[in-house]
């Protein structure tokens, strides 16, 4: 792929909008800041001059720690807020905090909002890149890119390779990112998980539903598995977290009784002893340590690539 390929857009708003090629740039970036980061030197002064806000909304703690040091590995200045301390809680609006910050000469800002769309609102409003760090249960495009960059380390091409995607698919903006994102690299998709955490909806995204995990595991050849998001519920979707672990948590007994195990991935917190066994988690055949590795190079990706547009740095 050429060195001076670009993005096709200005902003990260979700996988959505991007085409298979911006995948695959930023895939291609990745790999190359993946092998800065496992220098003795890790940093490089390729954002010197670029400062970036980091505007969290909602908590984070691994997100947010991730960009942060895919900004100072690239040698950018950063800002970092916190909606807490801030005047939102006074009543300012989204875009009036915003442009105070953009009057102290920010060029891009790293946003989560519990909102859907609120980045894509933010977009048409303010003069800088916007980079998504999730919006509400709407998308979460940086995990869904570290997760295929992290499948394709291991599997090369994802074209035709079967990927299950395994709990809270309602309530989880990793799902939707991640369908999006497999599908344009050519992937199948398929969701498993109880039927209360089922979009109707999914059917009109392409993806299989397979309501059995064991049928779901045996058809895989990666399960990305998701937490069961509480704090997003209004209501009891299953009986219980012990009937949901015996029902749809990966245990080893599980894994061991199919005829090939598949490639195991969280994108974290996890919940041990709910979505996924200790054992498992800790096992060969999960990635979860990779991911968390390749979320800094992929941020590192896409923060390169959008400070790059209008400038002649790739």
């Amino acid at each position: 792929m050429p060195h001076s390929a670009k993005l096709s857009t200005h902003h990260l708003l979700g996988i959505k909008g991007l085409s298979p090629e911006d995948i695959h740039l930023v895939l291609h970036w990745a790999a190359q800041f993946k092998e800065v980061i496992n220098r003795p030197i890790k940093k490089v002064p390729s954002l010197r001059d670029i400062t970036i806000a980091n505007l969290f909304f909602e908590n984070s703690t691994r997100t947010r720690l991730s960009f942060e040091l895919a900004e100072k590995r690239l040698s950018a200045d950063v800002i970092n807020f916190a909606a807490s301390n801030s005047s939102v809680k006074k009543g300012e609006t989204l875009v009036d905090t915003v442009n105070n910050i953009l009057a102290m000469k920010v060029d891009m800002i790293v946003m989560r909002h519990s909102e859907p769309g609120a980045a894509e609102f933010l977009s048409k409003h303010v003069d800088a890149h916007i980079v998504n760090a999730g919006d509400g249960t709407h998308e979460h495009p940086t995990q869904a890119l570290l997760d295929a960059f992290s499948m394709t380390e291991k599997l090369g091409s994802l074209q035709g390779k079967r990927v299950v995607i395994i709990g809270d698919i309602t309530h989880s903006r990793v799902a939707l990112s991640n369908i999006y994102c497999l599908q344009k690299l050519g992937a199948e998709v398929a969701v498993c998980g109880p039927a209360t955490l089922i979009p109707r909806h999914i059917y009109s995204l392409g993806v299989l539903v397979i309501p059995r995990l064991e049928d779901a595991l045996e058809w895989a050849d990666v399960a990305n598995m998701l937490r069961v998001q509480h704090e997003r519920m209004d209501r009891a979707y299953f009986p219980s977290i012990r009937e949901y672990h015996m029902r749809y948590g990966v245990t080893m007994e599980k894994l061991q009784a199919l005829d090939s195990i598949p490639l195991i991935l969280h994108p974290g917190p996890i919940n041990r002893g709910v979505e996924i066994t200790s054992e498992v988690a800790d096992s060969e055949h999960a990635i979860i340590l990779d991911q968390v590795q390749n979320g800094v190079a992929v941020r590192m990706a896409v923060l390169y690539l959008l400070a790059a547009q209008g400038k002649n740095i790739v």
